[in-house]
């Protein structure tokens, strides 16, 4: 039976493992350019200071709304399940419990894309001069088109928002699923974290692909090719973000990263020669 499936799908068996192991491999190679990153952010102090700034203004932000959440999360659990005010302690409190935990969850989600996004806009230039000498680093920038500051800018932030509005579209129904038991704390929390890493390879990719001349819609398609690795580096990048200070401390090298992550899904060099 799973010999005609598998038939039927166009797959032997025994090429699914080696399938499996071909993408997970990929994944992990992902998620070991976001450590690259940290090592060339660390050899290059300037651009450590340089990048810490603009992460730590829009950190400070964020991080403030998100304690808000936190310190609100209960009564917004209450306002969201009146059904459950009649019931007994235990089961009232353990619905309002799984209501609190799916609201954190959209708003870390939330919070992570948002932050990177309003970062970016803020500290254009200083990640954009990382991005050139990862580049240089690795031999350059084949192609590269010469886009004004001002429009770069506006376009960089109409990608951005995009993006932001597609994860709300993304978090509402993990939101709701949030509240079905056990699922609500498995398996939407590792959805959420694949979505979320996908939309931060998708927005930390734009310098590099912008100084080629490509759009958002070329980004896609390029990274869409190798997702595996694309997942591999946005989930490890969306996992250190939610660590405490990880995001202000991390986006330099996630920045550093993502240039690598582009010249590779665009067939470029990726080791100094």
């Amino acid at each position: 039976m799973r010999r005609r499936v598998t038939t039927l799908l166009g797959v032997h068996a025994s090429e699914l493992p080696s399938t499996a192991v071909g993408a997970g491999r990929r994944f992990l190679g992902g998620a070991t350019l976001l450590l690259r990153g940290v090592r060339l952010y660390v050899r290059s102090p300037g651009l450590m200071l340089l990048g810490v700034i603009p992460a730590l203004i829009s950190g400070a932000i964020f991080l403030t709304a998100y304690a808000l959440l936190v310190f609100f999360v209960d009564d917004l659990a209450a306002a969201a399940t009146p059904f459950a005010d009649d019931w007994a302690t235990t089961p009232r409190s353990a619905v309002r419990v799984v209501a609190g935990l799916a609201f954190l969850g959209l708003g870390g989600l939330l919070t992570v894309l948002t932050f990177t996004a309003v970062t970016l806009v803020i500290g254009d230039p200083f990640y954009e001069k990382i991005s050139e000498r990862v580049e240089r680093r690795y031999g350059g920038t084949p192609d590269e088109v010469e886009v004004p500051f001002w429009p770069s800018l506006r376009r960089s932030a109409a990608d951005s928002l995009r993006l932001v509005a597609l994860a709300a579209l993304f978090g509402l129904p993990l939101f709701a699923a949030g509240f079905i038991p056990l699922v609500g704390q498995t398996v939407v929390p590792v959805i959420g974290a694949a979505v979320g890493g996908w939309l931060l390879a998708v927005e930390l990719t734009g310098a590099p692909f912008s100084r080629r001349g490509k759009r958002l819609p070329h980004r896609r398609a390029a990274l869409k090719a190798d997702r595996p690795t694309a997942l591999g580096f946005g989930v490890a990048v969306f996992v250190c973000f939610l660590i405490p200070l990880g995001a202000v401390l991390l986006m330099p090298a996630a920045v550093a990263g993502a240039t690598l992550l582009a010249r590779r899904s665009l067939g470029q060099p990726i080791t100094e020669g």
